[in-house]
């Protein structure tokens, strides 16, 4: 992105966000967050890597969480229907 950036002027990461995934000293992989800033005098850049492993882990959670009251929910209308046939 640096090299990019310097030989053409155009900024295609600076000021912005991506999701991408990282590469930890193990090998292992991660998914992150990583932002590349500039200063206003533009001498030094900054970057960034947020590391959304847990937020990842909590998302995958709550939609497991999400299909299985799905199917109670299915679950209890089948028993209320069948019940309320036999009245």
């Amino acid at each position: 992105f640096m090299k990019n950036y310097l030989s053409t002027g155009i900024k295609k990461m600076i000021g912005t966000q991506r999701q991408v995934t990282a590469r930890r000293k193990d090998g292992s992989t991660f998914p992150c967050t990583l932002g590349l800033s500039e200063t206003p005098n533009g001498e030094f850049y900054c970057g960034f890597i947020r590391d959304l492993t847990q937020q990842k882990k909590s998302e995958s959670e709550m939609l497991e969480k999400n299909k299985e009251l799905i199917r109670n929910e299915s679950l209890v209308r089948g028993i209320l229907d069948a019940s309320s046939h036999a009245l």
